[in-house]
């Protein structure tokens, strides 16, 4: 029986582990061959992921959770990755695959590389997916049909990058590959942004002396527009500060334009209201052309990932579940009878 280490027991982390058992069971996986173990710093997230079934089991410490790791799923909020790289570096026992969650990949990659021995086969991962919940919101279906960046090491095997597509594809998610810093300058613009807009929404309007009256009168677009600002909001500085160059360029961009909306509704002509209607008629059939693609059966908008992902998800995840980690791990003859250096 192989172990998954799910670290970080919040909304991604919980419903990896509900994804993962429901696939052993649609797929008549019995008994399960995989064990889930969690470790959260937080008890009651413990404690609400063994009771919804989304863990195995837990521990009191992260050491102890790492113990027999085949893959470690890194999913907490990213200022706490490099501690928690420090402790895997340290403990993790030999040819562990390592994924994360975070959702900027160019830090995440920096400290892989800089804290993970290379006894270690690391591979980034950002699920595009989400609620504004906690574990509370914990949902086996959460990445089905979603898009699940994948950002392997350079110095990630080839068995390793195949174990986290055959975890990927076994929760119903596209594995996608993007190089980090294209994928900080995409997630930017349509993850952060709009987080930072919902935001800044929120603060003009509940700050206004109005508000009180002005509440009462909101609706489902001030609804939906203001949804984003109920996030974490730790999880969202820990965003600004590993991703600050790429959401300032598209915050200048974002600026720019509202200036330009601004300056075209004060002048209030004839010609400066067939410009803003322009705009608003680009919008909406980039708006339009975006949802075709989205909701049109069949097709998606996205291209494949690689010819890695085009294996099936069986092939995928034997590379976990069926011993093709174990066969790795396995010590060369040349190493046979050394004593293992695995700490506890």
């Amino acid at each position: 029986m192989q172990q998954v280490t799910i670290v970080g027991l919040g909304l991604i982390g919980a419903s990896i582990g509900l994804g993962l058992r429901r696939w052993a069971t649609d797929n008549g996986q019995r008994p399960s061959p995989f064990r889930i173990v969690g470790f959260d710093i937080e008890l009651l997230h413990q404690n609400e992921a063994k009771r919804i079934k989304a863990v195995d089991r837990t521990t009191w410490t992260l050491t102890e959770a790492l113990e027999g790791a085949d893959l470690i799923v890194v999913a907490t909020p990213p200022s706490a990755v490099p501690d928690v790289f420090t402790t895997i570096a340290e403990h993790a026992p030999d040819g562990a695959v390592v994924t994360d969650t975070c959702s900027t990949k160019a830090a995440v990659m920096r400290w892989a590389s800089e804290l993970l021995p290379a006894r270690l086969h690391f591979v980034g991962g950002h699920p595009m997916a989400g609620k504004t919940q906690s574990i509370e919101g914990a949902d086996a279906d959460l990445f089905r049909g979603a898009v699940w960046v994948i950002t392997p090491a350079l110095t990630a095997s080839q068995q390793a990058i195949e174990t986290v597509l055959g975890m990927v594809q076994a929760l119903g998610a596209e594995p996608r590959f993007l190089d980090p810093e294209e994928h900080d300058s995409f997630v930017a613009a349509i993850s952060h942004l709009p987080f930072l807009l919902s935001v800044t929404l929120m603060q003009v309007t509940s700050s206004d002396a109005a508000w009180r009256e002005m509440r009462q009168l909101a609706a489902g677009g001030f609804r939906d527009t203001t949804r984003l600002a109920m996030g974490s909001p730790q999880m969202y500085q820990d965003i600004c500060a590993t991703n600050a160059s790429a959401i300032v360029r598209w915050l200048d961009r974002v600026i720019g334009e509202l200036q330009q909306l601004r300056d075209l509704i004060a002048d209030g002509s004839e010609q400066a209201l067939a410009e803003l209607r322009e705009t608003f008629e680009r919008a909406r059939e980039a708006r339009i052309e975006w949802a075709v693609l989205e909701q049109r059966s069949g097709e998606s908008p996205h291209e494949p990932a690689s010819e890695l992902s085009q294996l099936s998800v069986g092939q995928h995840l034997q590379q976990l579940f069926l011993g093709g980690l174990i066969t790795r791990r396995r010590p060369d003859k040349g190493q046979a009878g050394r004593k293992s250096t695995r700490q506890h």
